[in-house]
């Protein structure tokens, strides 16, 4: 038994140390060939599309119902100690520092990253992805960089939207629940946030973008044994995703915390 639990540990550290070598050299050759031409904007144009635009729903109703739970669990404490005016602010701080980026990324990660997962491996599963290759053209730059650049510049704006429908939900359950006035509660809201919160939110999302680019066309180019290797790849990509991006946020945290006091 301990032998046996020796084994699979080794191989588990031996398949870590593949993916973040996989993970670097693809990183590396993505942010190569993104600042070399022949640019594809329409391919990027079109795959913000998907990843931002069409997120919007999801990401809406998620958002705007996370305004009403942190509101309404707020008001629990609040109302006991008959300070519900700071409801306010501490929903704006909190979802424009911390759960508006990280939710946002998470939603995105669970819808895009899988896609893209699903697609790549199913590319690669029936030989499409060789095929680019015959025809001298590089998978990374015409599969990769197009996904890259779209998650990366659309994830802050869907976190800025985010942000805006989750203080939006809160606004209705302290407006028309906790009976606080509308000017009360906009003066309180814009008059916590500093541009330093702005600033680290939408910043931390530029690396979760990357993060869910990078592991999903990896985890992508990288199947194998058909169309049960593609459902085990998309699992795989959400799974990596949702880790890396929470290790990402604490890191990014503990930085702003001693930099942005």
């Amino acid at each position: 038994m301990i032998k046996r639990f020796f084994i699979e540990f080794g191989r588990k550290v031996i398949s870590f140390m593949y993916l973040v070598g996989g993970l670097t050299k693809l990183a590396a050759q993505t942010f190569y060939l993104a600042f070399t031409p022949p640019f594809q904007k329409y391919r990027v144009l079109e795959q913000a599309r998907k990843a931002g635009f069409d997120s919007l729903p999801i990401v809406s109703l998620v958002s705007l119902f996370i305004g009403f739970i942190f509101a309404l669990q707020t008001a629990y404490f609040m109302q006991r100690i008959g300070s519900e005016i700071y409801i306010a602010s501490l929903v704006a701080l909190s979802l424009v520092r911390e759960l508006g980026p990280v939710i946002t990324a998470l939603v995105v990660a669970g819808r895009v990253g899988a896609s893209i997962t699903a697609e790549l491996g199913s590319m690669q599963v029936t030989e499409q992805i060789d095929a680019l290759e015959t025809l001298a053209t590089n998978p990374v730059k015409y599969l990769v960089v197009p996904r890259f650049l779209a998650l990366t510049f659309m994830l802050p704006l869907l976190t800025l939207y985010a942000d805006i429908i989750g203080i939006f939900g809160s606004y209705l359950i302290c407006v028309h629940k906790l009976g606080i006035s509308s000017s009360m509660y906009m003066h309180v809201t814009f008059d916590s946030l500093l541009y330093k919160d702005l600033f680290t939110g939408l910043l931390k999302t530029v690396f979760f973008g990357m993060i869910i680019a990078f592991v999903s066309c990896y985890e992508g180019f990288n199947v194998e044994g058909g169309a049960e290797g593609v459902g085990q790849a998309t699992t795989r990509s959400v799974v990596a995703s949702f880790i890396m991006i929470i290790v990402a946020d604490c890191f990014f945290t503990a930085i702003f915390y001693f930099i942005f006091p």
